[in-house]
């Protein structure tokens, strides 16, 4: 479900401008542009404490710039609610498991899913009509997205009691039943091993071209985010220091000296 360039730059999917974050003295970012469209992986690279997840952090609500502007779909996001974020269109899958460990991977799942219930507190009470319906439509929906990421022998399973690489799949899992048209992923890869990785790599893809979800990715594997990227953002001490397709990014001096330089 790829879509041209040309309908792309006509489908503004996200647009950041001039987005600058400051915490007292400290400035996370600094005057921040950028331009994610729809139907493409998008990635945000640079070292340690560039400000790749306080960006993350303003896209999706955690944190309100302290100037500049957010934009989705014509919807100002710079002072907007997670909740209210989240009702548009966009989930987040976080660096930090965001995950109830005492709870198998289908409550866990369930429960994510349940912001998409519409029935009202009597409906509830008798679980009749409408919310009989809506709770069954909802079991479907959470029951694909098991399918879709290969979670179909964890589903029964106590969170807390599965491999790390697992708990990152759930967490990546958890961000679907909201049904996105917008994926933010922070580090979904960190602390895997090489076929986890792989794995992962593989759910990235899919997440793209079987659902047509436009994905922001935030990693730093550089391998990985060469590979599988349409378009690259570098940040450096808050600032956008390079942006581009990947194989013109790898070759820009001052990404190779912020970035690829540090290891």
């Amino acid at each position: 479900m790829c879509i041209s360039e040309e309908t792309a730059a006509q489908m503004t999917t996200l647009k950041i401008s001039d987005v600058t974050l400051s915490f007292g003295g400290l400035r996370a970012l600094s005057k921040v542009s950028m331009t994610v469209q729809p139907g493409m992986i998008t990635s945000i690279i640079g070292p340690n404490g560039a400000g790749k997840t306080s960006l993350l952090n303003c896209i999706s609500g955690f944190y309100h710039p302290s100037v500049g502007r957010i934009e989705y779909n014509g919807h100002s996001l710079a002072h907007a609610s997670p909740h209210q974020i989240s009702m548009l269109g966009i989930a987040r899958a976080f660096q930090n498991l965001e995950l109830f460990r005492g709870m198998t991977v289908l409550d866990n799942l369930m429960l994510a899913r349940h912001q998409k219930l519409r029935y009202n507190f009597l409906q509830a009470v008798f679980f009749w009509g409408k919310a009989s319906r809506e709770e069954a439509e909802n079991r479907r929906y959470v029951e694909e997205v098991i399918d879709f990421m290969e979670l179909e022998p964890y589903r029964k399973r106590t969170v807390g009691s599965l491999s790390y690489g697992i708990q990152k799949r759930v967490e990546v899992a958890r961000a679907l039943t909201l049904s996105p048209d917008l994926l933010l992923l922070d580090e979904p890869m960190a602390g895997m091993n090489i076929e986890e990785k792989e794995d992962m790599v593989r759910f990235v893809m899919d997440i793209r071209n079987e659902r047509g979800t436009t994905v922001v990715l935030v990693e730093h594997d550089l391998g990985v985010v060469m590979d599988i990227s349409d378009y690259l953002y570098v940040l450096d001490f808050g600032e956008l220091i390079g942006a581009g397709r990947p194989e013109a990014v790898a070759k820009d001096e001052k990404v190779i000296d912020a970035y690829i330089g540090e290891n």
